[in-house]
């Protein structure tokens, strides 16, 4: 995978691979450059005595050393596992006690795992010196891990393949119309999964040039940056559009050939501002941490009206009796399975076809249209997040009965996280979001709290989370 995606730097190793755009300098980097380095780390690793195979936790802040670490860990063989810099330090316990790490790599100030793995300081990548061959072999061997929220109410461990970079070409065209010579900036940190596929190894896989904004740089600041780098595509989350035309009328981007949406359903109403801003289309995707996007519309095929868009060119998917979408385990980008998991992943199957979860409606010429989840997953800020992770980090306070957590919509096309609780009296917002986030990250933690008598359950005792999203914000 890595040895793919920097196949690039041979050809033309003196051209920029990426810009680290801030609103005073930037820092470029050369295909040529990254290369070595990634080389230089996979040998700095195996010095230290680690083994293909082996599990690396990537603990890294928004850094260049994160995709570095990354793709030096895969160069070397080894099992790379990012992970949010924004957990705390009981969830990473949680996530290293199941991961069995050989190495911990570590950021400034970023919480680790009480674990007996030996800690790499993030310094300590740069005086790694050498090359190492990259470690070639069976495709459909694991590549890495990413975590993500599962419906049993833990983080769960997604292993992917080598083969999965393959899949990505299917993006390349059926999505962002990418181009060798095109300058694709992303308004995420390296530190996020959409920005490390979407943002830095698609286009370098194409021969194309990465722009990622500085540290600290805000969402009415990415127009400029954007003009000054000549950025012809651009990637973001929803929010991210929302937040930057709420200080802009009119973007002058005049290289923009246009705008890329994923992480959460975009809204019509936030397409059409961002046509009007900037002359020019925002093309969403459908995807998740088990197959990146698979459904998507592009320059060439434009999606009708509220759909999200068409399986992308070489996707096998169907939509099932029930609208459910599914992939076939043929799909290149499809996960091996759940890490440890062998029977969740094994539910996640009808024969052949992996459930996604997703509830979609098919037009009659294949156009796809996002329903929503068939599941009560929670989307904050395009990270999916399950209910059941808050309400146990909630049902700890001393004074909480129950709890329950949805998804909340405050405006259209905005929504956050909201929780109810059974206690004997209010309890104080402030206090109540501080005792979340000692225990989840920041995008986990509810904006909302909302005290009940009880809460209501269905016909199999469970939560009734649909009444409890459609109740009225005054009722008793």
């Amino acid at each position: 995978m890595a040895a793919y995606v920097l196949d690039p730097a041979q050809e033309n190793p003196s051209k920029t691979a990426l810009v680290i755009a801030g609103l005073s300098k930037a820092k470029r980097w050369r295909f040529g450059e990254i290369r070595a380095h990634v080389s230089a780390i996979a040998a700095g690793l195996l010095k230290r005595g680690l083994e293909p195979g082996d599990r690396v936790l990537l603990r890294l802040g928004n850094t260049v050393e994160f995709p570095l670490a990354y793709l030096g860990a895969i160069w070397a063989g080894l099992v790379p596992v990012p992970t949010s810099a924004a957990l705390t330090v009981p969830e990473i316990t949680a996530i290293a006690a199941e991961l069995r790490p050989a190495l911990v790599i570590a950021g400034d100030g970023v919480p680790l795992p009480e674990h007996p793995a030996p800690v790499l300081t993030e310094a300590a990548l740069h005086d790694m010196q050498g090359e190492a061959p990259p470690d070639m072999g069976d495709p459909d061997r694991l590549a890495y891990i990413i975590y993500t929220s599962g419906t049993s109410g833990r983080p769960r461990g997604v292993m992917h393949a080598h083969r999965a970079v393959w899949a990505r070409r299917m993006m390349w065209d059926g999505w962002y119309a990418l181009r060798e010579n095109d300058r694709l900036l992303h308004a995420g940190a390296f530190n996020w999964t959409y920005t490390l596929g979407t943002g830095l190894m698609d286009p370098w896989a194409r021969g194309a040039t990465a722009v990622i904004p500085a540290p600290g740089t805000e969402p009415r600041q990415l127009p400029l940056l954007m003009g000054r780098h000549d950025a012809t595509l651009f990637a973001a989350a929803p929010g991210v559009y929302r937040q930057m035309l709420r200080h802009h009328e009119r973007l002058a981007t005049p290289k923009l050939r246009h705008g890329l949406s994923a992480g959460e359903k975009l809204p019509a109403a936030l397409r059409e501002a961002w046509a009007a801003a900037t002359g020019t289309e925002v093309y969403e995707a459908l995807g998740m941490s088990e197959c990146s996007t698979y459904v998507s519309a592009n320059p060439a095929r434009l999606a009708p009206e509220g759909a999200t868009g068409y399986p992308q060119p070489g996707r096998r998917i169907r939509v099932g009796p029930q609208g459910e979408l599914a992939i076939h385990r043929s799909d290149p980008g499809l996960m091996l399975g759940y890490l440890d998991a062998p029977e969740e992943t094994a539910a996640r199957y009808e024969g052949d076809w992996f459930l996604t979860g997703d509830t979609v409606a098919e037009g009659p010429d294949g156009a796809i249209t996002y329903l929503g989840r068939n599941d009560d997953m929670m989307n904050a800020g395009g990270y999916r997040v399950s209910p059941l992770e808050v309400e146990a980090a909630l049902a700890a306070h001393p004074d909480i009965s129950a709890a329950a957590a949805v998804e909340h919509e405050v405006k259209p096309g905005t929504t956050v996280i909201k929780c109810f609780y059974v206690a004997p009296e209010d309890i104080d917002e402030e206090s109540l979001f501080a005792f979340s986030a000692a225990r989840l990250a920041r995008y986990k933690c509810p904006r909302i709290f909302t005290r009940i008598d009880r809460l209501p359950a269905n016909a199999n005792g469970k939560i009734n989370r649909t009444l409890l999203r459609n109740r009225p914000p005054d009722s008793a």
